[in-house]
């Protein structure tokens, strides 16, 4: 069965953007876009809310075009065209998206369907809200945090309003020049 694995950036306090989506304090660098670039390069479906989609889809398909685009902008748009998209939203229609599928209910049901069929692990970038709601489901497999050396004291919370208790194994870690610390848990479903 395929799993649904949360890519994150999070601040030292558990915040995955600021008050008002802000993301500036985010820290990437080559380092960290070669290694999250070699681990995604595995995935071949990549699932977002419909406001980091739209994010996404405004950038990507066009990032390595650019006469001056770096190597990630390159690699990545690259990876992003040829990848299935799953977007959870109650107002986006699928008509007219390429590799794109929209679910806007039944997300329970929808999201173990795809995890039945064949192909790789699934990535979920960002999307807090869709992040909130796989997590209320208990649909989210393993969690892939970055974890920036900033406390931001307020802002948007990876862990919102959980009910129930998750037991997590860690995989492993590693920390970048920038500071950053990457944790990779698995939910422990024993």
């Amino acid at each position: 069965m395929r799993k649904i694995i949360s890519f994150m950036h999070i601040s030292l306090d558990g915040f995955v953007a600021g008050p008002n989506g802000e993301m500036n304090w985010i820290k990437v660098d080559e380092e960290l876009f070669d290694y999250v670039g070699k681990r995604i390069s595995e995935t071949d479906t990549a699932l977002y809310g419909r406001v980091t989609y739209q994010m996404m889809e405004s950038y990507w398909p066009t990032a390595g075009d650019a006469p001056d685009a770096s190597k990630h902008d390159i690699e990545h748009s690259r990876w992003y065209k040829s990848a299935n998209k799953i977007v959870l939203s109650k107002t986006m229609k699928e008509e007219g998206l390429t590799n794109t599928k929209i679910i806007s209910n039944n997300l329970s049901e929808r999201i173990n369907e795809i995890k039945q069929q064949t192909g790789s692990e699934i990535a979920l970038f960002g999307s807090p809200s869709a992040t909130h709601s796989l997590i209320e489901q208990n649909l989210i497999d393993g969690y892939w945090l970055f974890v920036n050396p900033i406390i931001l004291g307020q802002g948007i919370p990876l862990f919102k309003d959980t009910k129930e208790k998750t037991k997590l194994k860690l995989l492993g870690t590693r920390q970048f020049t920038s500071g950053v610390v990457e944790l990779n848990y698995i939910v422990d479903r024993q």
